[in-house]
């Protein structure tokens, strides 16, 4: 039976254009890739964890148009249950804009969530079944803030994990945080959401106690090719990420950890294992193009693992 796992977050169609740089203002560059796909943090993570070998279940708003069809042909091809998905007549589903560069894989992204945006307390109560009976919340704050602390919450009043993946790191109130068994930022989010600079491992761990000082359990800075700092109720570790041959991109490598993550503590791995679990998620996830199609599966995920 896979474990289950509710993620509360939005969709977009990522429209993602390949080039060596950015335009300046007023120029035009010729492109040297561009590929649609389904997106958006929330739908990203419960693809991730799909494919990790969980039971996801997604909580979002989409439009009734074209990208809603591609929302929805996503989500069946990797089963994930879609019975909390409501349907907007009148809004949008949203999209993004990815520039990926040609020469170092990194990313440049603009979200307009759509209909997403109107994702509501309303809507979190209408899905309680689906979170009650998963054993993991993740959600971000790529839907308001108030959606997000109304998961935490009701996730909380039944007993289940909750993973908040501050993404795009917004100032909010500290109230959030003990809703929080792991907050999951990476060094920038960690910088923004606590005014101190991350540049170094001791950087990262004086944002994590920060962030534990705020009310989290857990503070899990994720750190690229340095691995990902775990400080709290689970103790300090540093467990190092999975050597990789080639980035190809780093769109999504987020989403792929957190799936991971979640999948791993659903399992009721401990949260070193889990981190591990992610992290090979994610260094798979880089070494293929665009974000939702470069989440591994379950066999590749052990195998990283067991090579590791």
């Amino acid at each position: 039976m896979r474990a289950p796992v509710a993620v509360l977050g939005i969709f977009v169609a990522d429209l993602a254009f390949r080039a060596p740089r950015l335009p300046l203002m007023g120029e035009t560059l010729l492109g040297q890739g561009f590929k649609d796909g389904p997106g958006g943090k929330g739908s990203n993570q419960a693809i991730a964890a799909a494919r990790a070998g969980g039971d996801a279940r997604m909580i979002t708003r989409i439009g009734r148009d074209t990208f809603g069809d591609m929302a929805r042909k996503a989500w069946a091809a990797d089963g994930i249950d879609t019975s909390a998905v409501a349907i907007d007549a009148k809004l949008p589903t949203g999209a993004a804009f990815i520039f990926v560069s040609t020469e170092t894989g990194n990313n440049a992204i603009i979200v307009e969530s759509g209909a997403a945006a109107m994702l509501s307390p309303a809507d979190v109560a209408a899905a309680e079944r689906s979170i009650a009976t998963a054993k993991v919340l993740v959600t971000q704050f790529e839907q308001p803030i108030e959606t997000a602390i109304a998961g935490l919450t009701l996730a909380r009043q039944h007993g289940v994990i909750t993973i908040l993946n501050p993404a795009p790191a917004l100032p909010v109130d500290d109230a959030i945080y003990a809703l929080c068994d792991y907050v999951t930022p990476n060094e920038t989010e960690a910088a923004t959401l606590t005014g101190l600079k991350v540049e170094t491992e001791a950087d990262a761990l004086a944002a994590a106690k920060e962030l534990v000082r705020r009310g989290a359990k857990n503070a899990l800075i994720t750190l690229g090719e340095k691995g990902a700092l775990l400080y709290g109720e689970a103790g300090t570790h540093l467990v190092p990420a999975f050597k990789v041959e080639k980035v190809v991109e780093t769109t999504g490598a987020g989403d792929a950890f957190n799936g991971g993550f979640a999948v791993a503590l659903a399992e009721g791995k401990s949260p070193v294992e889990a981190i591990r679990f992610g992290s090979a998620t994610a260094g798979l996830s880089v070494q293929k193009p665009g974000t939702a199609p470069s989440m591994p599966v379950r066999a590749e995920i052990e195998a990283m693992l067991a090579s590791g």
